[in-house]
């Protein structure tokens, strides 16, 4: 009995009960769910509870160092999920009052019972570094004194995306629930009895590990391609056709690779269904693809080989022809640098059916990597990017051509208007990705695309600092502090360096910075960004006034942003 690997599905209820007892081991990763995550998170929660009266949500699955006869349970893989509801019971319960909210409470306190001999304490306790934090400002809802606190004066970026993540859940309840307590009690029963998590647990580290590693896998285990092709392929009549259309299938799965096979799956899916999976891949594609297309021979040769073809072609950024393929590769390339693939499906449908009109299939992406870096540089979330591609899916899917294009993929005017505006405002205050590819797109521009980039060895910098002492050169071109914070994170002080310099020198007055801090070994930089600030004598407000205006137009010539 000491050694049974155990699991079962429990509402959340259940899962915040006197049953579990949740500790996050000191050698798990920090909490890491940005804002990004959590609002994908809210944002499914609320859209399901909306449409779906009936119907439970799976979270998905936790892995616990649990035995059977005690509540005690180490959280192997699932904390930022368990976390994030934490932080969502915990800003609903904020919001109530009186009993609701004491019956809330005791989803994230145990409260205590000294007839079964539980003590008072937390459900979840963090990290060592982090669960006083925790516990002080969310588990005991105080949000008012949490949304005070500067975020400079935290310990650490787990700190930082728990505050930021409760201010995101206030905001979002107020917008969506308001202050009204039969609105939020519904939501809560919602959350409480409808939405579900698998907890699997087992009695030591060693088999934990074992299970999550198996869960994680991606090629080991039955996947729901392997079923969906059992679906297909067993239609086909014939010992001959089903070793021929086998022998195709598993063609495509090497060219793709295992994972990205899968993830064909997904995009084909999307291409059909033209909204975000609420269920599982296998129950969606059944639902949207095979249904539709339940012809065996016409889905493999007429979408999935065309599909596979046209993944690897985009994945790889190798599209052949007599004319536009540099250009059209450039592009790809750009577009595989945005960190979701949100627009691979309008990719691969654009190209399986455009592919051998180079001069169109350059228009479309042009407009396409446009897009996808408006979507992603102004931090559109999930919903917001499915819902503005799933127009374009919608217009290729009507009648067009290259001197009548799908008009869906060109940014509208508001569009414009937005990503102008975050290009001229603090960009160094983006996230890591979003303000690299920002920087090295401006870049590229700058060097007509024929620059070449390893972002895994980028740092951003500031040429004016971020602070600067008294005394100093800096202080004497620039003695209006409030002046600097209005320039110091902009794209005109930002630049690109290939690896952290000496951080002595980040404070050094400009000529002298200049040698030590953005000079490559032989004097010189492989970005033209940098270039141009080695070449610059001084660094003046006037300067950069004039710089920022120099780079905003580059970005809006290049990336067409004109009115």
């Amino acid at each position: 009995m000491g050694k049974k690997i155990s699991g079962a599905e429990y509402p959340l209820a259940k899962i915040f009960s006197s049953d579990f007892e949740y500790v996050i081991p000191s050698y798990q990763r920090p909490y890491a769910w940005t804002v990004d995550q959590a609002a994908e998170l809210y944002d499914d929660l609320y859209t399901f509870y909306s449409s779906e009266p009936e119907d439970g949500y799976f979270l998905g699955s936790i892995v616990l160092i649990k035995q059977e006869t005690s509540p005690f349970s180490e959280v192997i893989d699932g904390q930022q999920r368990l976390t994030t509801l934490t932080i969502l019971l915990s800003v609903l319960a904020s919001i109530l009052e009186g009993k609701q909210r004491d019956t809330l409470s005791k989803y994230i306190q145990e409260p205590g019972n000294e007839f079964e001999g539980l003590e008072p304490k937390p459900r979840l306790t963090l990290r060592e570094r982090d669960k006083t934090f925790f516990a002080k400002y969310v588990q005991a809802l105080n949000f008012d004194k949490l949304g005070d606190l500067d975020e400079k004066s935290l310990d650490n970026e787990s700190q930082i995306n728990i505050k930021k993540n409760s201010q995101l859940f206030l905001q979002l309840i107020e917008k969506n629930l308001g202050n009204n307590g039969e609105s939020i009690k519904g939501f809560v029963a919602f959350l409480l009895q409808r939405c579900f998590l698998v907890a699997v647990s087992t009695p030591n580290q060693q088999s934990a590990f074992r299970v999550f590693s198996v869960m994680n896998s991606r090629g080991l285990d039955l996947q729901p391609t392997d079923i969906i092709k059992a679906d297909i392929i067993g239609k086909l009549t014939t010992d001959k056709q089903r070793d021929a259309y086998n022998e195709r299938w598993e063609d495509m799965e090497v060219e793709l690779g295992r994972g990205g096979f899968n993830d064909l799956f997904t995009y084909v899916r999307m291409i059909y269904a033209k909204e975000k999976a609420k269920k599982s891949l296998l129950d969606e594609f059944r639902n949207h693809v095979l249904k539709v297309s339940n012809d065996p021979e016409k889905l493999v040769s007429d979408v999935l080989e065309p599909y596979a073809s046209a993944l690897a072609t985009v994945r790889k950024a190798n599209y052949e022809a007599v004319s536009h393929a540099e250009e059209i590769n450039r592009y790809l390339r750009w577009l595989n640098r945005i960190d979701n693939s949100d627009w691979m499906p309008v990719a691969i449908l654009f190209l399986s059916r455009n592919k051998n009109i180079p001069k169109y299939v350059e228009w479309f992406f042009s407009r396409l990597e446009r897009l996808a870096a408006y979507m992603h540089v102004c931090a559109l979330n999930i919903n917001e990017r499915i819902e503005r591609y799933n127009d374009v899916i919608r217009a290729l899917e009507d009648e067009h051509s290259f001197d009548s294009p799908a008009q869906a993929v060109e940014l509208i005017g508001t569009e414009k208007e937005k990503m102008r505006e975050v290009l001229n405002g603090n960009v160094y205050e983006l996230t890591p990705r979003r303000r690299n590819y920002l920087i090295l797109r401006l870049d590229a521009f700058l060097s007509d695309g024929a620059a070449s980039y390893d972002p895994s060895i980028l740092t951003i910098e500031h040429v004016l600092p971020q602070t600067i002492d008294d005394n100093t050169e800096w202080s004497k071109l620039w003695p209006d502090e409030q002046q600097r914070q209005e320039w110091v994170h902009r794209i005109a002080n930002l630049v690109p360096l290939n690896r952290r310099r000496n951080s002595q020198a980040q404070n050094y007055d400009f000529s002298k910075k200049k040698e030590a801090y953005f000079s490559g070994n032989k004097g010189v930089s492989s970005y033209i960004l940098t270039t141009q600030v080695l070449n610059s004598v001084q660094w003046t407000p006037e300067h950069l006034q004039n710089r920022q205006s120099e780079l905003l137009e580059v970005l809006q010539e290049n990336w067409r942003l004109g009115a």
